[in-house]
């Protein structure tokens, strides 16, 4: 698996050393494009996804800003790139959500549980997703693999 961790580890010392363009923007933001690549399991195997992270000034009082940047078929992930994912909520009725405690290595980890264990059919962001899975899952993993070849290679 490729990971975000990794970059994040190599520009561990550049923390909050990057500023937006605006000179005159006082918000400073670390903003990180990097992929995923999913290993031999699942109906995402071999696909390779990007995301980008923003991290804000209030970070780790408040979550990352996460976005999917390559087109997927997926139940939690919209096809432009909102992502469904407890932790990166604030605020979560399930208390799974966001907390101070969490590091930006429990995101990737859980980006990547997305395409493996939290895959989930049952509460999704793409509706149009999941419904599709409950009337055919072999069409489904053909248009997952689909997706696959045109946008995650």
């Amino acid at each position: 698996m490729l990971t975000l961790a990794s970059k994040l580890k190599r520009d561990d010392g550049l923390k909050g050393s990057r500023t937006s363009a605006s000179a005159s923007d006082s918000t400073r933001r670390v903003s990180v494009r990097d992929r995923l690549l999913v290993k031999d399991e699942g109906y995402y195997q071999g696909g390779k996804f990007q995301f980008e992270t923003e991290v804000p000034d209030a970070y780790n009082m408040v979550p990352p800003k996460v976005k999917c940047l390559t087109r997927i078929w997926h139940p939690n992930i919209t096809e432009t790139g909102d992502i469904c994912l407890s932790l990166l909520r604030e605020h979560s009725i399930d208390g799974t959500g966001w907390a101070p405690t969490r590091t930006l290595k429990d995101v990737v980890w859980g980006l990547n549980s997305l395409f493996t264990d939290l895959l989930n059919f049952d509460d999704p962001l793409n509706i149009e997703a999941a419904e599709h899975h409950l009337r055919d899952k072999e069409d489904f993993r053909n248009k997952v693999e689909d997706y696959i070849k045109r946008y995650a290679r």
